[in-house]
């Protein structure tokens, strides 16, 4: 059974990620939503770890926004409370990113940081 969908005040999608979802799900052909996991290690002690997936698994949490919907564990959850996913498509690259409120510092490259 699937949890509902979370609180906005606690994890939000932004509504570029929320285009791009559209966008990846209309050319796999499929509903897809974008799994946000945290993990030990990177240069910071934590990373984030990004996956696309056709279904949440039972302890899921879902953020939905537009039709689009990211989902979190709960492992990972408090370590994204009060984050943003957001998508950004700049010169260098085009990136699933987190804003994360929690992270004390970040690597350059975004990807890891630490509490």
């Amino acid at each position: 059974m699937e949890r509902p969908s979370m609180p906005a005040a606690d994890i939000t999608l932004s509504s570029a990620a929320a285009r791009r979802l559209h966008a990846i799900a209309k050319r796999e052909g499929k509903p897809m939503m974008l799994r946000v996991a945290v993990d030990g290690g990177g240069c910071s002690g934590f990373q984030y770890r990004f996956d696309l997936v056709e279904a949440a698994e039972p302890d899921d949490l879902k953020v939905e926004r537009d039709g689009a919907a990211a989902v979190v564990d709960v492992v990972s959850l408090a370590l994204l409370k009060g984050s943003e996913i957001d998508f950004a498509d700049e010169l260098a690259a085009a990136e699933f990113k987190i804003r994360n409120p929690n992270a004390k510092s970040s690597c350059g490259c975004g990807v890891s940081f630490s509490i």
